[in-house]
């Protein structure tokens, strides 16, 4: 009997011993989301999103967002972004968000571009919006000449890796509500933040009255696929023609949902979060015992910014992959993910130990 020829050219082509400091996004994904992709795999299913992966996920999000909340999935964080914030602005309207935001700094002018919107940056010492850094930008309503500031959009937990505390999201929320703005939170490490603080995450999103929410899953152990959740339906009726005109909608989108719902149907979503956070705390205690290299900001979340010397960082990044932060100032992040090791951070530390000790 012959051997019959291979079907496929399927291979591992990377070392999956190989790991690395320079984005959460660079983990693969958690087995229990490929298992339940596999489960969802077979048969037919009604496509973009009237299947029944969809239809359970609803209700899955609305445990965790409240029995209002309408998610949508879509392909990726921009897309989640510029999609929500289309949806709360007209097309003279402007965005408050912090300087250091992803939307600003991160996705090639994506929700100018494709959105048509302008963002008003505000400079932040630790990446979080306050009502008083909110004021900088929020006037001109009537001033023909100036977009028009209509939501107020920060990051939690925030590009620099701190956390805002329930009552500081409540407070940004009441304030631009209080002047007739809307409030959308970039949720891409929402589950690390849910995890520093110990909260459920409604507590600083539909409890405290966020509108929107753009839901990050890639970076928590999927596959691929985020999500928008629209927590006030008013404010954002026609979100789902929006998805589509945004080039969002997937035809196979059980496959997205049903990442979301061995993600968020029991507690998957906190385990990973948890994890990577506790990796961080590791990792900034060991640097901490490294003379020469400071830590930058509060590590409340699974990030870790630091400021070493260069040739150091250089020669560190031969032996693990990570990204300078402000490569003029010296400074670098460091990030955790759900897969993670000890083993991965204390192998990094003695690297960093030994380059520091040839500088």
């Amino acid at each position: 009997m012959t051997t019959p020829p291979d079907r496929t050219d399927a291979r591992r082509r990377h070392d999956p011993d190989v790991r690395g400091f320079a984005s959460d996004n660079y983990a693969g994904a958690h087995p229990e989301v490929l298992a339940a992709l596999a489960l969802a795999n077979g048969g037919h299913q009604t496509a973009y999103g009237e299947d029944v992966y969809t239809d359970h996920l609803q209700r899955i999000m609305h445990s965790h967002f409240g029995p209002t909340a309408e998610t949508f999935p879509v392909f990726n964080g921009t897309g989640a972004n510029v999609t929500a914030l289309q949806a709360l602005t007209d097309r003279w309207g402007a965005v408050i968000c912090a300087e250091s935001a992803h939307i600003n700094v991160d996705e090639g002018g994506a929700p100018e571009r494709m959105a048509g919107l302008k963002l008003l940056t505000v400079p932040t010492p630790d990446g979080k919006l306050t009502p008083e850094l909110i004021d900088r930008q929020a006037y001109g309503w009537d001033d023909e000449h100036r977009a028009m500031p209509q939501v107020v959009s920060l990051t939690q937990n925030t590009e620099l890796g701190t956390v805002y505390t329930v009552d500081e999201v409540r407070a940004i929320v009441d304030h631009a509500h209080g002047l007739g703005m809307k409030v959308h939170l970039d949720g891409a490490r929402i589950a690390n933040a849910a995890a520093a603080l110990d909260v459920p995450m409604r507590a600083f999103t539909n409890a405290v009255g966020v509108d929107v929410l753009s839901y990050g899953g890639t970076k928590n152990g999927l596959l691929f696929g985020e999500a928008i959740v629209v927590l006030d339906p008013a404010v954002a009726r026609h979100m789902k023609h929006l998805r589509k005109t945004s080039m969002q909608l997937a035809s196979k989108m059980r496959f997205v949902s049903a990442q979301f719902e061995a993600l968020l149907a029991k507690d998957l979503w906190l385990r990973n979060a948890r994890h990577a956070n506790a990796m961080a705390q590791r990792l900034a205690e060991g640097v901490r015992q490294v003379d020469g290299v400071e830590i930058l900001y509060p590590v409340q979340a699974n990030a870790v910014f630091a400021r070493l010397p260069q040739e150091v960082t250089r020669r560190l990044q031969q032996r693990f992959r990570f990204y300078f932060w402000d490569e003029a100032a010296g400074d670098v992040r460091w990030m955790c993910a759900f897969d993670t090791t000890e083993d991965d951070v204390d192998a990094f530390l003695l690297a960093l130990k030994e380059e520091m000790a040839r500088a």
